[in-house]
């Protein structure tokens, strides 16, 4: 084989167009893509896997569904959508994902994973996606038959918890709840790359990253918070969380917070994370006040 052809064959191996999503959800519901949708963010081309369970260039916003386990926990009448990581850049898709999901969905819980189109630039881009899956599950907006729930939340993590504190604060339908994981909240000291990927690099000011900056933006309508961070974390400081709370307190909103010793950042689902089972009892033991 010539050197030019097995190079491209590696590319190809390496950027993998995603075609057919199946992380064991029940149904999928497709929320709009460039052309539907209020605002463009400006991506072409094939939405790409450019490593296994990471998905870029997403210009089609979808929700994955996974309907609570009602035999084994009950009926709780709630619901998740959830928003992955990956720096507003790529999602990560399994373990701030569909695993996540799954385990919300045996605990009784309905979960939601939103693939949200990437910013590429355009911050209002990903808030109207979370602000329309919100929506759908709480069955304003049509699409999640049988999937709605009673009382829906929102879940995040690092620039998916940007994003779930984005719609928890200026968002036009808020959430009930958010549980956001080592969040990115706030630009300085803050994880500069998701900034960049909201924003544009070129096109950041002081005024655009205070606005974005949503310890800035925390209001009496903001929902009750859960925050879950390791001390150790060096890609997103823990400030951005220790900010978000303090605002959110400053405003008389319900919050609680857990910091553990280590684990770093983006341990998710992950079973390498030391305190797995605690944040999983923390979390459920929070939801518990909002279940019927």
């Amino acid at each position: 084989m010539k050197r030019t052809a097995l190079f491209t064959l590696i590319l190809l191996l390496m950027t993998t167009t995603v075609s057919a999503q199946d992380y064991g959800q029940a149904a999928t519901v497709r929320i709009w893509d460039n052309a539907s949708a209020p605002h463009s963010n400006g991506l072409t081309g094939p939405e790409e896997e450019p490593e296994p369970w990471r998905l870029a260039n997403t210009s089609t916003a979808e929700l994955f569904l996974y309907p609570a386990d009602t035999t084994r926990c009950g009926h709780t009448g709630l619901g998740v959508v959830i928003c992955p990581g990956g720096g507003y850049g790529r999602l990560a898709i399994d373990h701030e994902g569909f695993q996540m999901a799954q385990w919300l969905a045996a605990n009784g819980i309905t979960a939601a994973v939103l693939k949200y189109r990437m910013p590429n630039g355009h911050p209002e881009v990903p808030l109207e996606d979370a602000v329309q899956a919100l929506r759908i599950m709480m069955g304003l907006e049509a699409g999640a038959t049988g999937f709605t729930a009673d009382k829906v939340g929102i879940m995040g993590f690092s620039a998916g918890g940007h994003l779930a504190a984005y719609a928890s604060t200026m968002g036009s339908t808020k959430p009930a709840f958010s549980i956001l994981f080592y969040p990115v909240i706030t630009s300085l000291p803050g994880h500069q790359g998701s900034f960049n990927n909201l924003l544009g690099k070129e096109n950041r000011t002081p005024e655009s990253d205070a606005r974005y900056s949503l310890e800035n933006q925390v209001t009496e309508q903001t929902p009750p918070a859960l925050l879950l961070l390791s001390d150790d974390d060096t890609a997103v400081p823990p400030i951005s969380s220790t900010r978000y709370y303090n605002a959110l307190k400053e405003h008389g909103i319900e919050a609680s917070m857990h910091i553990y010793p280590i684990g770093g950042h983006g341990w998710g689902f992950r079973d390498s994370f030391r305190y797995k089972a605690q944040w999983q009892q923390a979390v459920l033991d929070w939801l518990q006040r909002f279940a019927e």
